[in-house]
């Protein structure tokens, strides 16, 4: 089964990105393909949160394993397969990769592809110039002050939360089927 997951950012407006992952394929995988397609170095600790409808975060996945005593589910990158954890087409996801500022992407899984495998992450679409992965926490701050602590009005109720968004904004490729 195929996953294929829709990238979008707060930070930057024209910027999405599609990634399709086979769903045996790790959270790791997705994370390399992620920080690939944008160009990010990939020595930076970052985590992926499951979330539920309203972006509240539920389970998270990490790089490495930070609280060994907690008596929580842990789940790590390397080890925790896609299909573990995300089951439905719909599913909500956030992608931190600057924890110092707590900068993000926001994932969606837009379709699920049955019948067919991948046998590496494919980056479908780019579309934008990704956020910089590094800002200064100096120039950072006031825009943090400036915000809502509230996810829903950081990413705007225009993209995700409202019923004018439009859906096939980013439509598939053509030639997808023959890439697999």
């Amino acid at each position: 089964m195929i996953y294929k997951f829709r990238i979008v950012s707060d930070e930057v407006d024209n910027f999405k990105l599609e990634i399709a992952i086979d769903s045996d394929d790790t959270f790791l995988r997705l994370r390399n393909a992620i920080l690939d397609a944008v160009g990010y170095t990939k020595d930076q600790f970052d985590s992926f949160f499951i979330c539920g409808d309203d972006w509240t975060k539920e389970k998270e996945i990490t790089l490495t394993e930070m609280d060994t005593e907690s008596d929580e589910d842990v789940w790590i990158m390397e080890d925790t397969p896609l299909s573990e954890l995300i089951e439905d087409e719909g599913q909500k996801l956030i992608y931190i990769f600057d924890y110092m500022t707590e900068r993000c992407f926001f994932m969606e899984m837009k379709e699920i592809i049955t019948g067919k495998t991948l046998l590496d992450p494919l980056c479908q679409r780019k579309e934008g110039k990704a956020p910089k992965q590094f800002v200064d926490i100096d120039q950072f701050k006031p825009v943090i002050a400036a915000g809502s602590t509230d996810l829903d009005d950081e990413i705007g109720e225009e993209f995700y939360g409202s019923d004018a968004y439009n859906d096939d904004e980013l439509t598939d490729l053509e030639g997808f089927d023959d890439e697999m």
